[in-house]
């Protein structure tokens, strides 16, 4: 689980060519299309905190502040993305995906005129983030269900998406340094709400036949379906103790950990080695994600979340780094090593959900699994600046390393996650 979109089960197209598309493996002129659309909108939203940070503090603001404008986004994520899962079951997904991209440029050229105009007021910002935030919520469930009808090898094909992901967050964060240095923020916002168009363009053309019919969910009078839905999906997600217990934990690591981390990385970067300094930090961490999907995508552990809690330890490394005020090329390298180990765990998670829940409810349960995962980081977030005044940046940064090798422990104690076979894994000899 991290704040990136895996995909989806075992959805599958219906028609001979369609077939004969997944007999091909993972690439395809479809495949490809999505690959690029979530590649450039990954590049988009690695720009941000760098856009954020030193357009805030540029201001006037301070950590608190930054913390705030990241929460609202994803405080408006958690909050509706289930409802966006049963959306998503009912009506085209393509096209709720498109219209949530167009939004996001919609809103985010809004946020480049204010600073361009040098007119930024701090609750404006939080409301642009909230509406991206109920878009990011509409497009988010979709994803899950698009993917495995574009390939066969839904774990390969996961992998391949998150290494373009993770090299887009190679360069987003140099890319946004860069603009941050000879343009302003404001170029940043522009040139994030340009990922979107592209994003939504590569959707527009992509082609998807239907689901099979057994896959879709009956109508009825909207209220009750509606609800019908939300119960079944609930009733699914807490029947797979492995599911729950792993985001009941990651409640802990997003308020604990990944919540303050973000804003008091980028607030303390920015401030002690300037916005480049920040861009080359994240893009180490972007390196280190790369590394960490190229092994998911040649690894294939047969206890997969066991492995993938593992190579979590390498997280702590980040926070540390960074509250012990090292320098920047170890502050790169701690980021290289949290990249890989969370890439690595990524992967293993959402190949997990991908392949051991049934299609015709993942939907509804990645949303539950999205919204779960991320409804404590706008806490984390809000509560960065507040307890970074009260005990110091550095001291809630080398916390925040200590319970990530906690979490660790958390899920490796747990037997149904310590022990979960892979959905396609041999049975093992008697």
């Amino acid at each position: 689980m991290t704040a990136r979109e895996p995909g989806a089960g075992a959805a599958a197209r219906s028609g001979p060519r369609a077939a004969g598309e997944r007999d091909r493996g993972v690439w395809s002129r479809d495949f490809g299309l999505f690959f690029v659309a979530r590649a450039v909108a990954r590049l988009g939203d690695t720009m941000l905190p760098v856009a954020l940070a030193a357009g805030l503090l540029e201001r006037g603001y301070g950590a608190g502040a930054v913390g705030l404008a990241m929460a609202a986004s994803t405080a408006a994520f958690a909050g509706l993305v289930v409802f966006g899962g049963v959306i998503a079951d009912r009506f085209s997904t393509r096209r709720l995906m498109i219209g949530a991209d167009l939004t996001r440029v919609c809103t985010q050229s809004l946020a480049a005129g204010l600073f361009f105009a040098g007119h930024v007021v701090l609750w404006e910002l939080c409301v642009i983030g909230f509406v991206n935030g109920v878009a990011a919520a509409v497009f988010q469930p979709g994803v899950a269900s698009t993917l495995p009808r574009l390939a066969a090898d839904v774990q390969g094909a996961n992998a391949a998406i998150r290494i373009a992901e993770s090299a887009a967050q190679l360069a987003g964060p140099a890319f946004a340094g860069l603009l941050v240095g000879f343009a302003s923020p404001g170029g940043v916002f522009a040139a994030h709400a340009g990922t979107y168009a592209v994003s939504a363009l590569c959707l527009l053309l992509l082609r998807l036949r239907p689901l099979p019919p057994d896959t879709l969910v009956a109508t009825g009078r909207a209220l009750r379906a509606f609800r019908a839905d939300l119960v079944r999906g609930w009733r699914e997600f807490r029947s797979r103790t492995w599911l729950w217990a792993v985001i009941a934990i990651w409640c802990l690591y997003m308020i604990a950990v990944n919540g303050p981390v973000v804003p008091l990385v980028a607030t303390e970067v920015v401030q002690h080695h300037g916005a480049r300094a920040y861009g080359l930090v994240n893009s180490a961490l972007g390196a280190g994600t790369v590394i960490g999907d190229l092994l998911a995508l040649r690894l294939r552990p047969r206890r997969m979340l066991r492995a993938g809690a593992l190579s979590l330890c390498l997280y702590f490394t980040f926070p540390g780094a960074v509250g012990l005020g090292l320098g920047v090329p170890a502050m790169s390298g701690g980021a290289a090593l949290a990249g890989a180990g969370m890439s690595f765990w990524g992967v293993m998670w959402a190949t997990s959900v991908l392949t051991q829940v049934p299609p015709e409810t993942l939907n509804r349960i990645h949303a539950y699994d999205v919204a779960g995962s991320l409804a404590m980081m706008p806490v984390g977030q809000a509560l960065a600046g507040p307890a970074a005044v009260l005990l110091g940046a550095d001291r809630v940064l080398l916390v925040a390393a200590v319970i990530s090798l906690a979490v660790v422990a958390l899920l490796l104690a747990v037997p149904a996650i310590r022990d979960l076979v892979r959905a396609d894994a041999s049975p093992a000899p008697s």
